[in-house]
């Protein structure tokens, strides 16, 4: 086979195609043949939904953007990277040329090719096609399947960046999925004050604590007839008086999406304080808008990475202080790929980062 590649040909429907091995036609590319991938929440919801907001599968598509790599081809201008030389792939390239990238906003480009985001292939290939300068060569001491988890590490740095983390601050983290428990381990690292995660999956908040958060908190569900607003207030009173936090924490970082997260989190921040967006569940909730006006809260959203973020991870990772290792409960064979995806809709408790390795 030439060109392996795990496809999304329609909603619910997945299949290997043997492609052609791409092309560099850009010179300032490298071609990678490709490691180890992650399974990503967006690559399930593009299967089983079909879109993301306004992103909207009408065709196939190959699958997976969290990837790494080794360098098998270079452009013919390509200064910085060898063939041979082991990669962490961002999987995102801007234009360069807005307003947005011109100040460095790059994330915010409206003409991003995303691997595996519509209409634009992802990296779950024996070989994939990036731009030189979005692929970050690795330290010996990492492996390339540390280097895959480079990609949700670079999530949770520009989630800590957004909220403008600061040293000695008061974090609380909903949701403890991959994403939110390396936000916590982000928050660590950048010396916050006390990290709470927060949790309704005991096999979540376990790994939470062991993890390097200084607290879990399991919200109760409301009981029949209770105002779901009112519900999350009482929660984050409860919250703050279980551990200290006086009016609030100084951040919150949402990372789940859900609904009843949102506003507890709302309510969970000190007057002042700031509240980043991280989750995508329902892209319409009930929001405690004049909690926000009351308060004096910031509000931010997130999304993907920021100038600065792949060096940062690849730091975190190689020198310790994020050992991404402990969070691979699942390994699979490119051959198994669907297994793998199977596997991550299910939603286990047990079940935390899933990786499929690349064709030999």
């Amino acid at each position: 086979m030439n060109n392996p590649s795990f496809v999304l040909q329609s909603v619910k429907n997945v299949s290997f195609e043997d492609r052609p091995i791409p092309k560099i036609q850009d010179p300032y590319d490298v071609m990678v043949h490709v490691a180890q991938t992650g399974i990503c929440g967006s690559d399930v919801h593009y299967w089983q939904r079909g879109h993301i907001g306004s992103y909207v599968v009408n065709g196939p598509m190959v699958l997976g953007h969290e990837s790494s790599g080794v360098v098998a081809e270079v452009g013919s201008k390509v200064k910085t990277l060898k063939p041979g030389d082991r990669v962490a792939m961002e999987p995102g390239v801007p234009c360069r040329r807005c307003d947005y990238c011109r100040v460095g906003s790059y994330h915010l480009c409206g003409d991003m090719v995303f691997a595996a985001t519509p209409p634009h292939d992802g990296t779950l290939a024996k070989y994939y096609i990036n731009a030189a300068d979005f692929c970050y060569k690795v330290p010996e001491n990492m492996d390339l399947e540390e280097a895959a988890m480079v990609e949700p590490v670079s999530v949770a740095v520009a989630i800590a960046k957004t909220a403008n983390l600061q040293a000695h601050q008061t974090v609380v983290v909903l949701g403890c999925g991959p994403i939110g428990v390396l936000c916590q381990a982000v928050a660590r690292a950048w010396g916050a004050k006390r990290v709470i995660g927060v949790d309704l999956i005991d096999s979540r908040l376990e790994v939470a604590k062991g993890y390097g958060v200084d607290d879990v908190f399991k919200p109760t569900r409301p009981d029949a007839g209770i105002n779901a607003m009112d519900h999350a207030q009482n929660l984050a009173e409860d919250l703050k008086k279980a551990y200290g936090l006086g009016d609030g924490a100084d951040v919150v970082l949402e990372c789940s999406g859900a609904e009843p997260c949102v506003q507890l989190g709302v309510f969970a921040a000190k007057r002042g304080g700031t509240f980043v967006q991280a989750g995508m569940g329902k892209e319409t909730v009930a929001f405690p808008i004049t909690a926000v006006c009351i308060r004096g809260l910031t509000i931010k959203g997130s999304i993907r990475y920021l100038a600065g973020c792949y060096p940062a991870a690849i730091d975190l990772i190689s020198s310790g202080k994020i050992d991404v290792k402990r969070l691979v409960t699942n390994r699979f064979k490119f051959e198994d790929a669907e297994k793998a995806f199977e596997l991550v809709k299910e939603g286990r408790g047990n079940v935390f980062k899933v990786m499929i390795e690349g064709v030999k």
